[in-house]
């Protein structure tokens, strides 16, 4: 079967750049990453096809071999198929590549150490926890440098001798005619060195699983979804690189009487018939204290009524939100023989002109109109 052309492989005019090519190869690496496409052959397949473009078109030389003569001036070179990796594995290449590209491996020498994990930790908290800050002590499970080998790895007293396949440098260079083809060493597998001797602690990882407890502060004003980062606190890493942080992510128990959005809280607060008609004052919860709450006569269920800079000062800011109470008229129940006869009679008392129900009336009034267009 044929290739196809580099250029077309990549989506690149024949005079891109290097930076237009390593910026189509990035896109493309990522659609076709064996990770996104579990046991997906098609995208194994154009994954490598991709790399093996990207090889040829970011090197100078070979790029020119390519330009001149086409395929047959780079197969010669090893870089075709299968031997484009000099036998190494896929997920070998996938690394090495993204080393070029993001700074994993910078194209310099040297053994290779890796910054630790992040890790993620989801910490619930109370409305009220969320809204005045506290402080919480968490545990976490992790891995941390190991301290009776110092990280490197090697029994105490030892120390990593240096690969003799690589030198030390981490990578084999493979030269085949004119052209050549750098890749991770396979025996110390881009550290450049070799632990002989292992710590029997760590058992020459340099790394030791731990529990840790950690007192996490948290700030006033945390909502749901936000995040508190914790430099420094995740796994460690390799061979004595930093440390990755641990992000502890917030989330916000429902409470039984307040709803939050951003920083304003609601509140359905139920009043009387009595209430809602005459007036009156009532008590309602905030989370300073009790304030009273005063109910205007003839006040309508579903009515917002806001309590300013009772609600939440902002984690970001200064600026503190108001408390919305939205009250909602009860209609009485479980009512005696006595009780019911008073409605009936209060009802009697109501004129049907719309004086005193004008919502109902106006309704009615709107129903009557609809009836009387159907029959038009």
């Amino acid at each position: 079967m044929s290739k196809r052309d580099y250029y077309e492989v990549l989506g690149v005019a024949r005079n891109a750049s290097e930076a237009e090519i390593k910026k189509a190869f990035k896109r493309l690496a990522m659609k076709h990453h064996p990770d996104r496409n579990p046991d997906d052959k098609d995208a194994e397949e154009k994954f490598k096809e991709a790399k093996e473009a990207y090889d040829v078109l970011t090197d100078a030389q070979k790029r020119a071999a390519y330009d001149q003569f086409g395929h047959a001036g780079v197969d010669a070179s090893g870089m075709g198929g299968a031997g484009a990796a000099g036998g190494a594995s896929f997920s070998d290449i996938f690394g090495d590549v993204f080393g070029y590209i993001f700074g994993g491996m910078g194209g310099g020498g040297g053994s290779r150490s890796h910054r630790g994990a992040d890790l993620r930790y989801n910490l619930e908290l109370s409305l009220e926890e969320a809204v005045r800050g506290t402080t919480v002590k968490i545990r976490v499970p992790t891995s941390v440098t190991c301290t009776e080998c110092g990280g490197s790895g090697a029994k105490k007293g030892t120390t990593p001798v240096t690969c003799t396949t690589c030198n030390g440098v981490g990578q084999v260079r493979m030269q085949q005619g004119f052209f050549s083809l750098q890749q991770t060493c396979p025996k110390c597998r881009g550290a450049g060195t070799i632990i002989t001797d292992p710590c029997p602690t760590c058992h020459g990882h340099g790394r030791v699983q731990e529990q840790k407890t950690l007192s996490v502060k948290v700030p006033a004003g945390v909502d749901n979804g936000d995040r508190i980062r914790l430099s420094g606190e995740g796994e460690a890493g390799e061979k004595g690189a930093p440390a990755g942080d641990l992000y502890v992510q917030i989330s916000v128990r429902e409470h039984p009487i307040f709803a939050r959005d951003e920083n304003d809280l609601y509140c359905e607060v139920p009043i009387s018939f009595v209430t809602a008609t005459l007036g009156g004052e009532l008590d309602v919860p905030t989370l300073g204290g009790r304030v009273k709450l005063k109910i205007p006569q003839e006040t309508q269920s579903g009515k917002l009524f806001r309590l300013r800079g009772k609600g939440v000062r902002s984690v970001r800011g200064s600026q503190v939100g108001d408390l919305m109470c939205r009250v909602m008229v009860e209609t009485p129940v479980n009512l005696t023989a006595r009780q019911k006869d008073l409605l009936r009679e209060f009802e009697a008392t109501l004129t049907g002109d719309g004086k005193h129900r004008p919502k109902e009336h106006s309704w009615l009034a709107g129903v009557k109109k609809f009836f009387e267009d159907l029959k038009l």
